[in-house]
């Protein structure tokens, strides 16, 4: 998904001016990294607000326009009015395509009514890992990793080690040689009471 935001140079400072861009619906916000040196920006608040609604804002390259120059960026920060609906102030930083970034991207789970600890032992998938730190260049960034949990059995555990990653792209952890538990499916005690109810009677009737 390409997405595209516009933003406007930034030219006051300060708290206070913070607090009247707020007030005129903007957001105030600032783009770092590279070669260039950090430059504040605005933006539109509403849709800012919106766009961070999207799962791949979070996980995806960005083109940032500013006054009508347009840069590859990462959203690297987001503060949040404590109670408030309303986006206080964001982080973008400017990539080199040629440089790996690290980046978290959301995992999504495919498959786990057909596994069999779903369908033949009545079990249920416990996500023990929602997302994945990962390096790579930007150009093989994922919007998200899919874990396939069509073979998972019950009582066993699926680890970073288990996925199917995008061509050169690693996990962080897996890459220090940390396997992490991904997924797991577990039986509910509701279920282990029925079986062992059942083969109770099933004992007493022979």
């Amino acid at each position: 998904m390409k997405i595209e935001i516009s933003a406007d140079k930034r030219t006051l400072q300060g708290k206070g001016a913070s607090r009247r861009l707020r007030g005129s619906g903007k957001v105030p916000a600032v783009i770092y990294g590279g070669e260039q040196a950090a430059q504040s920006i605005e933006m539109d608040h509403n849709d800012l607000f919106h766009k961070l609604r999207l799962e791949a804002f979070h996980a995806s390259i960005l083109t940032l326009s500013v006054a009508g120059k347009k840069e590859p960026v990462l959203l690297r920060d987001v503060q949040m009015h404590p109670f408030k609906k309303q986006v206080l102030h964001v982080d973008f930083q400017r990539i080199d395509k040629n440089k790996k970034i690290h980046m978290k991207v959301p995992l999504h789970f495919i498959n786990a009514e057909i596994s069999p600890g779903v369908k033949t032992s009545g079990g249920i998938v416990t996500h023990i890992l929602t997302e994945v730190d990962i390096t790579c260049l930007p150009g093989d960034l994922p919007e998200f990793i899919s874990v396939d949990l069509a073979e998972l059995t019950a009582g066993h555990t699926l680890h970073l080690s288990d996925l199917a990653l995008p061509k050169d792209v690693e996990t962080v952890a897996l890459a220090k040689g940390d396997d992490l538990p991904v997924a797991t499916i577990v039986i509910p005690r509701s279920v282990l009471s029925e079986e062992a109810a059942g083969e109770t009677a099933s004992a007493e009737k022979s």
